[in-house]
């Protein structure tokens, strides 16, 4: 069974990486002898999860960088696994691509990271600043163009005394992967009066939106929000939604509010109403870190008054739901050491629990894809391929279907190259007649100061076009303005 819309040459190589001299070697064959038994796993409890916080002047969290170069165990020799189905031998997951050096050449980005690296800044109520809105966004559709006016509270803000502004944290100093990075000498109340300019008298001045909410940072957008209630006792929010509609308004709504509430959001208007959006859950609750995922739990508690894990199992069912259920618990291991025998053990494990039995024990998948760390798995699947000799991937489409496919088919992509991952969904969410906006708004907003940098690399040479080139075919007004300034030509 081959994975439908995967690219069809393969991950494409990342440029430069790894560095001369680094590339990764996979212990010899023969030094750690396939397990006889189920040997417990080494590690013990989940070590604590990393800090994070959100930034004074950074907004969003930065990316805290790749594992060190060479870490990770090399791939099967050539020749030693098939390749990726549906793709010319030597161009799959599971064997390397002519001229390569086995997963080492496939694409890595230098700074793609599994954890948060910023400190933790302690927020009441688990939202920034410590503040909620007070209520649901109403109204019955699943998108934020289709909120009711009337009952649309102000989204939370920043409080001025949670957070010291004034201070860069480390990780901005070291360089983000986002196309959106804070405004230098950001004025909070100019930005609201250009906004309030913007919306006033006949007609709406939407390049002047554009200008701003495209080139500031989410803490940012919080401040002007402030800003503008306290200049002009009116809500921005309502404002923006009086002159806005469609897509555009949906792109504004999603810029405008905290990282953590439109994932807790989003999940939220997936399971609402009739019918459950099972690719929105996968894309979050299986790419998100510990830390954002305990984070979203709290959130879609205080702020909907409603308990996440329930909701998943109501909305869903069998091996699916009790993935979901593991992920929502955020205690995957963020080690971000790798251990050669425990990959060698895990693999062994689900080959047994697969390709090697009638049947499969998907507990075992779950079990291991759900609790070790992203380079943990990495080294997994290098090592699956010369048990089985055949890549995970395409073991897992062999033993699994629908919706736990997709979400264990997730957590492996993300495991290999997670913006590589988010170039795939971006394709296509717009490939073919029609256009999902949301998932292209989705997807834009919420890597717009993680990693669209790298998105974009790999959406170039995945599909041999760019991100913007597509965008423009796809959309158009306003909203294709807005897009571009986010992603950046």
């Amino acid at each position: 069974m081959s994975y439908p819309g995967y690219p069809p040459t393969g991950y494409p190589p990342f440029p430069g990486y790894p560095p001369a001299g680094q590339e990764s070697t996979f212990p010899p064959p023969g030094q750690y002898p396939y397990p006889t038994g189920f040997p417990p796993v080494g590690g013990g409890a989940y070590p604590p999860a990393p800090s994070s916080g959100y930034p004074g002047a950074g907004g969003y969290p930065a990316t805290a960088g790749y594992p060190t170069p060479g870490g990770y165990p090399g791939a099967p020799p050539p020749g030693g696994a098939p390749s990726y189905p549906g793709v010319p031998p030597g161009q799959g997951f599971g064997a390397p691509p002519p001229g390569g050096a086995g997963f080492s050449s496939y694409p890595q980005p230098p700074s793609q990271s599994y954890g948060s690296g910023l400190p933790q800044v302690p927020l009441p109520g688990g939202f920034p600043g410590g503040q909620v809105p007070s209520q649901y966004p109403g109204g019955q559709g699943p998108y934020p163009s289709q909120i009711n006016t009337e009952s649309f509270p102000s989204y939370p803000v920043f409080s001025p005394v949670s957070l010291d502004y004034n201070t860069e944290p480390a990780a901005m100093t070291q360089g983000v992967q986002g196309t959106i990075r804070p405004a230098a000498n950001f004025d909070a109340m100019r930005d609201a009066e250009v906004l309030r300019k913007a919306m006033k008298g006949f007609g709406t001045d939407e390049q002047a939106i554009v200008n701003i909410v495209a080139n500031r940072s989410n803490d940012q957008r919080q401040k002007i929000k402030a800003a503008f209630k306290t200049m002009y006792g009116k809500d921005l929010i309502k404002d923006l939604k009086s002159e806005l509609s469609g897509n555009m308004e949906e792109l504004i709504l999603a810029l405008f509010m905290p990282p953590t509430y439109y994932d807790a959001w989003s999940l939220r208007n997936a399971m609402k109403g009739a019918g459950t959006q099972e690719r929105v859950l996968i894309e979050i609750l299986c790419t998100r870190t510990n830390q954002e995922i305990r984070e979203i739990v709290r959130c879609y508690q205080s702020e909907f008054g409603r308990d996440l894990e329930k909701d998943v199992r109501s909305d869903t069912s069998g091996h699916f739901e009790r993935l979901l259920v593991s992920m929502c618990q955020g205690n995957r291991d963020e080690n971000q050491n790798v251990n050669h025998q425990l990959a060698q053990e895990d693999a062994q494990r689900l080959y047994q629990a697969g390709e090697g039995r009638l049947g499969t024990d998907e507990s075992c998948f779950n079990m291991i894809l759900a609790t070790r760390s992203f380079p943990q798995l990495k080294a997994t699947m290098e090592a699956y391929s010369r048990v089985a000799n055949r890549d995970l991937l395409s073991s897992v489409a062999r033993e699994f279907s629908g919706n736990v496919e997709s979400g264990l088919k997730t957590i492996l992509q993300c495991a290999l190259n997670r913006p590589a991952f988010f170039a795939e969904r971006l394709y296509y969410s717009m490939k073919g007649a029609g256009t999902d906006d949301s998932t292209l708004v989705r997807i834009v907003v919420t890597r717009s100061e993680i990693d669209l940098v790298q998105i974009k690399q790999m959406f170039k040479q995945m599909y041999q076009k760019t991100l913007s080139t597509m965008i423009v075919s796809d959309t158009s007004g306003d909203y294709r303005r807005l897009l571009l300034a986010i992603v950046g030509q």
